[in-house]
């Protein structure tokens, strides 16, 4: 499994906050707890931002919410971290993404050994995923479009994950599922 971006930052209170993001996060952390031993890994990735240039709108600009953001996800703080309702998943791996980039996709991160994601998937003998996480219509939508284009049988558990918007989640949904994706609550696995 990977859980792509639970962290305060996207959640109801945070500087990039998505609603439902809190809900969500419980739901995961539920899941996860009562599905572990179905998983041979669970991967955590995280916005990880150090100074990622222009995808942070600096004052006076204003951001665009499309290629420019407030910041999030600023390395080392507490809302970058992982939500404390994720305190008991264990993840074999946690991938941090975006220090100087952009980096909507899991994959393009590295863990703490410098190992992207691809690697410890692959070192795991990986060969199908189910991604869930925040936001559904961005790092979601991202993380899967990108395993699939690795050749990984992917499902997203659309109950576990939450768009910025309605139609986002609803154009992100598609994009997915035109690139492969398997679309399904967690109740149906």
């Amino acid at each position: 499994m990977i859980v792509v971006d639970v962290q305060p930052t996207f959640c109801e209170g945070g500087a990039l906050a998505v609603e439902g993001g809190n809900a969500v996060a419980a739901s995961i952390a539920a899941f996860a707890g009562a599905n572990r031993s179905g998983y041979d890994l669970i991967v955590t990735t995280q916005d990880w931002h150090v100074d990622p240039g222009p995808h942070f709108a600096q004052p006076p600009a204003v951001p665009d919410y499309v290629d420019t953001w407030p910041p999030h996800g600023v390395a080392g703080t507490a809302e970058a971290e992982l939500h404390p309702a994720l305190a008991g998943l264990r993840p074999d791996a946690s991938v941090k993404k975006g220090a100087y980039v952009a980096a909507y996709s899991g994959f393009e991160g590295a863990d703490a050994h410098g190992r992207s994601l691809e690697t410890i998937l692959r070192d795991g003998e990986i060969t199908d995923v189910d991604v869930v996480g925040i936001a559904e219509s961005h790092c979601v939508r991202a993380t899967t479009i990108d395993a699939l284009g690795l050749g990984l049988r992917t499902r997203v558990l659309t109950d576990l994950t939450v768009p910025v918007t309605p139609e986002q989640g609803a154009a992100a949904r598609e994009a997915m599922a035109a690139a492969g994706a398997e679309l399904v609550p967690s109740d149906a696995i």
